[in-house]
């Protein structure tokens, strides 16, 4: 998988991967549209992954203090399970350390909690709470 990164909104990166959230959190998940985008999108760096130049995964950090905060990691249904949601956050995990940052935070939905421990993260002491009607949990991984 190739990826691509941008912080720019105009970017066709930025476009594919928003392209994507609206594919998997609005039309797959019943996100509201109007909580998809967000007052963060300008301040947020986007990584967008692309098999066959066609854009299959992405997610987005925002720079929190020594940490990335990772969010809206979203891979189109037809490419899961394929390794590719992992590639892309060995990306974003590769950009943190490069950035000098000390970790990596992020809120799973509780179905994903499997994959992000896998990838050494580890649930907080944050209770799990709804954000879009979905459960999510507090995770972290120090680098």
């Amino acid at each position: 998988m190739q990826i691509k990164q941008t912080r720019d909104l105009t970017s066709p990166y930025y476009q594919d991967g928003l392209a994507i959230r609206q594919a998997v959190f609005v039309a797959e998940q019943k996100v509201p549209a109007e909580m998809e985008i967000d007052e963060f999108e300008d301040q947020a760096l986007y990584f967008t992954g692309y098999l066959d130049q066609q854009p299959v995964a992405t997610l987005r950090v925002l720079t929190e203090g020594d940490f990335y905060h990772v969010q809206r990691v979203a891979t189109m249904k037809a490419y899961r399970h394929q390794g590719l949601g992992l590639e892309l956050m060995q990306a974003a995990e590769a950009s943190a350390k490069k950035a000098g940052h000390k970790g990596l935070i992020l809120n799973a939905q509780v179905t994903a909690v499997p994959f992000y421990e896998r990838l050494g993260y580890q649930a907080t002491d944050k209770e799990r709470f709804l954000d879009a009607g979905i459960l999510h949990q507090e995770m972290i991984k120090i680098i």
